[in-house]
């Protein structure tokens, strides 16, 4: 069991991890062995997720997620196996604690008296500085 949130708990077997061979720096050992890990989290079908929890995840993870719902993270950062999973697992439990936090709704304001009179006092001094700006007008 995963613990995510106080209320939030993932089943291990809802993951699944598959191991790549890694692109990037390793020598010859980066030919050989398959370190780089791919997860894979069917948050669609997770009974540990509510609807608004699953909308706010797919919204955080934008490419990351297929049509299908299924969160894909990709780790390769590291040389090892154990550190890539752990990395990767880590990666996805910070996603899906992001998205349990629902944003609060934005109450409209209005603007204050003084920000009023700022805004058109700023206003009018432009508005002076381009009329001066005007070619000379010759006097009469």
């Amino acid at each position: 069991m995963i613990h995510v949130t106080p209320s939030i708990v993932l089943d291990e077997a809802e993951i699944s991890e598959s191991f790549v061979r890694a692109s990037g720096p390793g020598g010859q050992n980066v030919n050989k062995v398959s370190t780089a890990v791919e997860l894979r989290f069917d948050a669609a079908r997770s009974p540990a997720l509510s609807e608004a929890v699953f909308h706010r995840l797919a919204a955080l993870a934008g490419r990351r997620m297929t049509q299908d719902g299924v969160v894909v993270i990709e780790a390769q950062r590291f040389r090892s196996r154990e550190q890539n999973r752990a990395d990767a697992l880590e990666r996805l439990v910070a996603l899906i604690r992001q998205a349990a936090v629902a944003q609060k709704p934005r109450r409209p304001t209005r603007p204050t008296l003084s920000s009023k009179v700022r805004r058109l006092e700023g206003k009018t001094r432009r508005a002076t500085v381009k009329k001066l700006r005007g070619a000379a007008r010759l006097e009469d």
